[in-house]
């Protein structure tokens, strides 16, 4: 509230109401912008189905690729072992068949992040898109 003197009248009291209009302007670009923003983009995990099967050959395809970075450092991807060195190169030759290119990755609970981010760099390198990280379910000691 302003207050004043108004010649010979007294005071004069008006309420200073363009601090109010500046946060209304304020709020109505907020709630405009608001609407049309994105958040980050999640994929939901899905109900798992049946795995593929080779007719020619009979073989049961894994639907996922796992890689799996067990306590004592070794890999296995999809459980067959593989090397640090042979990582890369075993998955691109594992993807080179494949129209999905997402695959998961487990850790063991003793192994430390800095090792399942080596694997997902080697991941990245064999061109390998979304990447997944796998936990343990809740009363399962894997």
């Amino acid at each position: 509230m302003g207050m004043s003197l108004a010649g010979g009248r007294g005071i004069v009291s008006d309420p200073n109401i363009v601090p109010l209009i500046d946060i209304l302007l304020v709020l109505l670009v907020i709630f405009m912008v608001i609407p049309h923003s994105r958040g980050l983009q999640a994929e939901i995990p899905q109900e798992c189905k049946a795995p593929a099967c080779d007719p020619r050959s009979g073989v049961v395809k894994p639907s996922a690729v796992v890689i799996q970075v067990l306590a004592d450092g070794s890999l296995r991807v999809n459980q067959e072992p593989v090397t640090w060195e042979n990582l890369e190169s075993r998955l691109t030759k594992v993807f080179k068949v494949r129209a999905d290119r997402t695959a998961f990755i487990w850790g063991d609970q003793s192994v430390e992040f800095a090792v399942v981010a080596r694997v997902i760099d080697a991941m990245h390198g064999a061109g390998i898109g979304p990447v997944g990280l796998l936990t343990q379910k809740l009363g399962n000691d894997l």
